[in-house]
């Protein structure tokens, strides 16, 4: 359990930043620890799921307005629990709690370069040589997240699966089928769309755990290339725990 209280005697309070299922199980079990936690969500999906305690929705205004609000609030804990290829976001919050002097870690699900398939995945550092990489394809499916998804606008020449959480927000290709849907997705449920739409590449972001992971699984078993982004750097200097426990235990210790 966490303590209330800190060594300094101070009262534990919590931030933590993001919307990742991670995230959510953290401050649920701070709440149930009796600590107080603030979940910070960045407020890009509509009907997000709501973690316990007190939740606050949209930015601080950069490194400053995040270092104000620590003080105003008397946070004594961060934890950057947000998605793996938030890196702006990490490395603000790294930069305020510097400021603020707050301690902070990074709680980052494990990535898919430990996959035991990794080494035949094509690894790639952005989604434009993503797009590159499976440029001579020609039924691909997209798994890259709508924030970039205009930068494959140039493949209205063919069959696009893309799936997403929320809408695109722009008029994709009249080629294209977007599928608006949230994890879990089973392996069978994966090869039964994969086989359906007849895509013979898979493009994603290394986001890890398990939730989306039997997509990589079923695009091998189909014979298909897949091609991963690569993580963004977790800023320099910052301590990264990988599961709940080890944040959990951060936060105790």
């Amino acid at each position: 359990m966490t303590r209330a209280v800190t060594r300094a005697g101070t009262r534990t309070r919590v931030l933590v930043l993001g919307g990742t299922g991670e995230a959510r199980e953290l401050a649920a079990r701070l709440t149930a620890d009796g600590v107080p936690v603030v979940s910070s969500l960045a407020g890009r999906v509509s009907r997000p799921a709501l973690p316990e305690g007190d939740v606050r929705v949209g930015g601080f205004g950069g490194v400053d307005g995040l270092a104000t609000y620590l003080g105003d609030e008397t946070v004594t804990h961060v934890v950057d629990a947000t998605h793996p290829f938030a890196d702006r976001i990490s490395a603000n919050a790294a930069a305020a709690c510097a400021l603020a002097g707050v301690p902070v870690v990074r709680l980052q699900r494990p990535g898919w370069t430990r996959h035991p398939l990794a080494s035949s995945f094509s690894w790639v550092d952005s989604v434009d040589a993503a797009r590159e990489a499976a440029d001579g394809f020609v039924r691909p499916f997209v798994t890259t997240g709508r924030q970039q998804l205009q930068s494959f606008s140039s493949w209205d020449d063919r069959f696009v699966l893309v799936r997403v959480v929320e809408p695109p927000g722009w008029d994709v290709p009249a080629s294209w089928e977007v599928r608006q849907a949230r994890g879990p997705f089973g392996l069978d449920d994966e090869l039964d769309l994969m086989r359906s739409r007849r895509v013979d590449v898979l493009l994603t972001k290394d986001s890890g755990g398990a939730l989306t992971e039997p997509k990589l699984r079923a695009a091998h078993r189909l014979g298909m290339e897949v091609v991963v982004v690569r993580r963004p750097p977790v800023p320099d200097g910052l301590e990264v725990v990988e599961t709940v426990d080890e944040a959990h235990t951060w936060l105790d210790s």
